[in-house]
């Protein structure tokens, strides 16, 4: 199951369709969905999640608690709001595109894959783009 909770004002649009296209996603992978929660947040929360938990003490857009079990997806994903807002400025993209990117970012994580050097981060953002692709509610 996935759901969908807001830290802030902040409400997300097709959140029905949205968790139709994040299944697809899992099952293109050859994973089993779980349990699955998006929290949506503002700068100030997600950094206090990176300083608690990571010992980072910068701001990022997402961070992901992975709880999968063997082939079944779980966990919590927390998106700073106005991250992707200022992301997709500087990317020169619409918020919505850039938020999707985000969500699919973290449920590709739980999928195996991974961001931390340049070949890894290659195929990370060809799979984003292949998710994003595949939505039908925009």
């Amino acid at each position: 199951m996935i759901d969908f909770f807001s830290e802030t004002s902040f409400s997300l649009q097709n959140p029905d369709e949205i968790a139709r296209w994040i299944s697809k996603i899992i099952n293109d992978q050859k994973r089993e969905e779980g349990e699955i929660s998006y929290i949506f947040c503002d700068d100030q929360y997600l950094h206090k999640l990176n300083l608690e938990f990571l010992n980072h003490d910068t701001l990022t857009d997402i961070i992901s608690f992975d709880n999968s079990l063997g082939n079944q997806i779980n966990g919590d994903i927390f998106i700073s709001i106005e991250r992707v807002k200022e992301n997709a400025d500087t990317y020169k993209t619409n918020f919505e595109d850039e938020l999707h990117r985000v969500i699919i970012h973290g449920v590709l994580h739980y999928c195996g894959f991974n961001d931390k050097n340049k070949a890894e981060a290659t195929l990370m953002r060809k799979k984003e783009d292949e998710a994003l692709s595949q939505r039908v509610f925009c």
